[in-house]
Formats: structure tokens, C-alpha cells, sequence
């Protein structure tokens, strides 16, 4: 086991049994779906609007929401039963299968490469991806950014082992890019979108042409063994959330904006280039992120081989 997988899984459990405790604590035997979310996406916007407590509210159900920094954490939090349904990018889950996670993909939503980029200063000398031989490259550790950072390297003949990988969380790396203690910095929406406009922060390389960028929604195995229809429910009114959004982006702009402290703009531009519907898992999609698995176990960024379509819901199957 790596010593980025052994500290990765050691400080993900950390909080999460903290937030497992006191959900137990509150809540008791009570009926409740307990969904991980992140400042930004489609589980805020549907958080915000509050139909889905009614809806579940009619079958018994009640709603309890979290909030993660990133991916890793809340998908550790699924795996110590914290939470019992969240989303991520593509890289999380991976490292959380391979940590033994009772995680079931049950719905994606299609690529948006251009939701996330390796970005550096404006005035850097950083050119193109071939330029970060030697250089400190800020990430947040598996992470999506972190195989669009592989991938972009070896599209560029530049080996992982060529770079300095810095693992930052996405405040902490983008205080290390602004006073030049890195080189580059490998980020998503709306990250990206709000160095972009508050840095003049450039782009070396965005997911374009390298990685599909494809976002997850995860129930844990047990949550959705027990209570498949919810899971279900839920991802109905996520469904309507996804058509409202991508039908008037900038009233979704308007709505997100003061909860994740980003100008109406900022987040515009990163709604754009964000990918709407949600959609069942499929063959071709369980294939792409079974490249994922294989090219980070290449890497020894993961200790053992995975296979995805063990983990991948088929509803009424």
C-alpha cells in the first residue's frame, strides 16, 4: 500500500467517524437518508431548493446533509457509514474501492473536460504541459485533477515521476499558486473559474482531448440494498434540478453565488462548462473509468487491481 493511499484513507477517517458519531447521536433509529455533498453541483442546488424533503417526507424519510471539502473525504465517509449517498469526480471512487468501500455507482453525468484545467501564473514562464518536467504541480490528492494530471503528463512524454507532486486542498493550493510557492496548480470548477478571474491565471491544459471528466452519484451498498427506492427518488429529483439548471444557467448563477462565496460571473462561466443529465450507468462509461483504475494501479497510487462493473448499479436487477 502507498504511503499516498495509506494517508489519504488514515485522515479521510478521522473526520468522518467524528461527523459518523454525531449522526448516530441525532438521529438515532429514525428513517433518514443521509447525502454528502460539495459547495458546488447539482446535490446544492437540489439541498437549496427543498424538494426533496418533501418528497421523501411523504414516504417516511427524512433528509440530513453534509458537507466535504472534496471527494475522498465524503467518499470515506460513505465507507464508514456517515453518509449513505454523495457525488464526486472520477478519481475518488477509485481509491475508495480499492480501500474496500462498500460504494455502488448508481448515475453519471456525462464529460465536461473543460470543468477542469492545469492552470499556471500568468506571467510563467510554463508554456505547455512538456514545461512542468521539474516543476511543483499543486493538487489535491485523488482527486479527478489527479488523473488529468497523469494523463496529460504522458500525453506529453513527461513521466509522473518527472514532476513534484504538492498536495494541497483547494484553498491551501491556491494560496501556494498565488505566492509562487508552486508552479502549476491542477483544479476544477469553480476553483478554476474564480483564479481565473480573480489571478489572470492561464491554462496549460484542460481535460480537452485527454479525460472525459465525468461526475458520479454513489449510494453505499447496504443504504442501497435496504432502500432502493430512495435512491431512486432521489436521483428523480435530481433529474428535475439538472433540467432547471441547464435551462437558465444564470438563475442558477444567481442562486449558488452566496452560498459558495463566488460572483454571479465567476460561476456562470463555470456552469458552462459544466455537463448536465443524469443518466444510469453504462457499459461504455464503466469502461472509462476502468481505465481510470488501471492506469492509477500502474502507477502504484493504488495497491490493488479493481474492477469497476462489480461496483456499478443496474436498477431491477
Amino acid at each position: 500500500m502507498t504511503r499516498l493511499f495509506r494517508r489519504w484513507i488514515a485522515r479521510a477517517v478521522l473526520s468522518v467517524s467524528i461527523v459518523a458519531a454525531t449522526v448516530s447521536a441525532s438521529y438515532g433509529q429514525e428513517k433518514v437518508v443521509r447525502i454528502g455533498y460539495q459547495k458546488y453541483g447539482k446535490l446544492v442546488l437540489l439541498k437549496s431548493k427543498g424538494s426533496l424533503e418533501e418528497r421523501l417526507k411523504s414516504v417516511g424519510t427524512k433528509v440530513v446533509w453534509t458537507e466535504f471539502p472534496s471527494g475522498p473525504p465524503l467518499l470515506e465517509a460513505l465507507n464508514v457509514g456517515a453518509i449513505d449517498f454523495g457525488n464526486t469526480g472520477e478519481a475518488p471512487p477509485i481509491f475508495a474501492q480499492a480501500a474496500g468501500a462498500p460504494i455502488q455507482y448508481v448515475a453519471y453525468e456525462p464529460p465536461a473536460p473543460k470543468g477542469e484545467a492545469i492552470l499556471v501564473r500568468k506571467d510563467s514562464p510554463i508554456k505547455s504541459v512538456t514545461d512542468l518536467k521539474g516543476k511543483k504541480v499543486a493538487l489535491n490528492k485523488g482527486s479527478n485533477v489527479h488523473y488529468l494530471l497523469v494523463k496529460a503528463l504522458e500525453k506529453a512524454g513527461v513521466k509522473y515521476s518527472e514532476i513534484e507532486p504538492v498536495f494541497l486542498a483547494p484553498a491551501d493550493a491556491r494560496a501556494a499558486f498565488e505566492r509562487g510557492a508552486v508552479d502549476a496548480w491542477v483544479i476544477w470548477d469553480p476553483f478554476q473559474a474564480a483564479a481565473e478571474a480573480a489571478t489572470g491565471a492561464r491554462t496549460v491544459a484542460d481535460g480537452a482531448g485527454i479525460v472525459a471528466n465525468y461526475q458520479f452519484y454513489f449510494a453505499s451498498k447496504q443504504f442501497l440494498q435496504a432502500d432502493p427506492k430512495i435512491v431512486e427518488l432521489v436521483l428523480a429529483e435530481l433529474s428535475e434540478v439538472d433540467d432547471w439548471a441547464k435551462s437558465d444557467i444564470h438563475a442558477v448563477a444567481e442562486q449558488l453565488a452566496p452560498s459558495i462565496g463566488l460572483s454571479v460571473p465567476v460561476v456562470e462561466v463555470a456552469l458552462k462548462r459544466q455537463a448536465y443529465g443524469i443518466k444510469p450507468v453504462t457499459d461504455a462509461v464503466v469502461a472509462d473509468q476502468q481505465q481510470v483504475a488501471d492506469t492509477f494501479f500502474a502507477l502504484g497510487l493504488i495497491p490493488k487491481q479493481i474492477k469497476i462493473s462489480d461496483v456499478a448499479w443496474r436498477p431491477g436487477t
